[in-house]
């Protein structure tokens, strides 16, 4: 991710990567790692997806199910979309010359998922450090921008696109200021084309209250961090504005100018009522808009969140209960728990680049406990769109936004359910993942084993 020291740090990072075979004397070791180097080569080119072309004529589809999100549900309608936008949705739509149709009657058309948490493109190999990038050095890093170290490349991108996960919030982890998310599209051949915004949020990890001395050390430097940024946007703005000396840049501090300007969030990960209450309590002090990422207990604050209009991004659903007394529904109860008491909310899985394809299941699970069923659609929709700032791109099928949706056999949320294809600003993308591949290979394995039989 992107700092300061980001030429400094890749030249250190290139020479430790060669480094061991300058040094090493043991041949069997430098043959072991050679090895594993070689291994994860084939499956990087396992998955053999290209990334679309660019919409180059309009697109209708005709004769599905269209659901909206923000409105109702059109049967038999047809949706147009043109240069990567709807330009025209409903049941009598006149289509522009040159118009490519598609049947997809008898099925279903969302809009893409959006996994509101996610090391998507920073995170390949957990037993191989060089293909993980999430954290940066240093407790304070508020200029860390993640889509600068997405990996474009990702396996796992196209496993989570064909689980109609369209749309990836990666966010950086690690220290006390993370840096900031970026809403990255799930197609594309670079890091900057596949940006849809970036600086989301900023990631705060709350410190844990269990040691009572470590805690309070932490939110004074987390204050002292926030005292300093707005010294500094205060004496860069008197220096702009002849009232004050030059006054060095600072990429930590610029870096949270939107933050105290109000066009950019806090998202605080915290979990505990005590976290919550006090991220709430600092956030007032600091006037920054707040969001909760994590909210384990955020049911047992709803009346304070609801009055103060934070939201919550519910972290895995699918998930045992942290508490011996607890129910052990508990986690998958909450999103129903946060929607009966008005909160504001959305559901993310957990953070695993690997994971993504699950997301549909933890809006399944909540679903099953007690959300309605269109309320745990919206969740992975447009509630995580309305709640990070994407909702004039993405998170609901209307004209003027983003041709960014699924078409499927059923609803996504359901395991049975099969999504058909994708496309992403009007790009109709490669379903050919890595998993589908192997499932195809071993299929194989298995008809050819049957045939010897017969």
């Amino acid at each position: 991710m992107t700092n300061p020291n980001a030429f400094n740090r890749t030249s250190a990072i290139t020479k430790t990567m060669f480094k061991p075979f300058e040094t090493m004397k043991n041949t069997l070791t430098a043959l072991l790692l050679l090895a594993l180097c070689l291994a994860v080569v084939p499956a990087a080119q396992a998955q053999l997806q290209t990334p679309s072309a660019v919409q180059d004529a309009p697109v209708a589809l005709v004769g599905g199910t269209i659901h909206t999100i923000s409105g109702d549900v059109i049967e038999n309608g047809t949706i147009v979309f043109e240069n990567g936008v709807i330009t025209a949705i409903g049941t009598n739509v006149n289509l522009p010359a040159g118009t490519r149709q598609e049947d997809v009657s008898g099925k279903h058309i969302y809009p893409g998922l959006i996994d509101a948490w996610s090391q998507m493109g920073i995170y390949e190999i957990g037993a191989v450090d060089m293909t993980t990038d999430i954290n940066e050095q240093g407790p304070v890093n508020p200029n860390a921008m993640v889509e600068r170290a997405f990996n474009p490349e990702s396996r796992w991108i196209g496993v989570g696109r064909s689980a109609g996960v369209l749309t990836s919030v990666t966010t950086p982890g690690g220290g006390l200021v993370s840096g900031q998310s970026a809403a990255m599209k799930m197609d594309g051949w670079a890091w900057d084309e596949m940006t849809l915004k970036s600086g989301v949020g900023l990631i705060v990890n709350w410190p844990s209250p269990n040691n009572q001395n470590n805690y309070t050390n932490q939110i004074r430097a987390l204050r002292e961090a926030f005292a300093d940024a707005r010294a500094y946007k205060k004496a860069r703005e008197a220096m702009q504005n002849g009232n004050a000396p030059h006054h060095d840049f600072d990429s930590r501090w610029n870096a949270m100018k939107p933050v105290f300007d109000g066009e950019r969030p806090v998202v605080v990960n915290a979990n505990e009522v005590r976290q919550i209450q006090d991220a709430i309590t600092w956030s007032e002090e600091e006037d920054v808009r707040l969001i909760i990422l994590g909210g384990r207990d955020a049911h047992l604050v709803t009346d304070h969140l609801v009055r103060k209009s934070i939201p919550v991004i519910v972290t895995t659903v699918l998930s045992s209960p942290n508490r011996n007394w607890e129910s052990y529904d508990s986690r998958y109860a909450l999103p129903s728990l946060l929607a009966d008491a008005g909160v504001q909310f959305a559901i993310a899985g957990g953070p695993s680049a690997p994971y993504a394809n699950r997301l549909p299941f933890e809006a399944g699970a909540a679903a099953a406990y007690g959300l309605d069923v269109d309320e745990a659609v919206k969740a992975l929709t447009l509630y995580p769109a309305q709640i990070l700032g994407l909702s004039n791109r993405i998170g609901a099928l209307e004209t003027g936004l983003d041709a960014t949706l699924l078409v499927t056999d059923g609803n996504p949320i359901e395991y049975a359910t099969q999504v058909e294809q994708v496309y992403i600003q009007g790009r109709k993308s490669d379903l050919n993942d890595m998993h589908r591949q192997l499932y195809r290979k071993y299929r194989e394995k298995v008809d050819q084993w049957q045939a010897g039989r017969e």
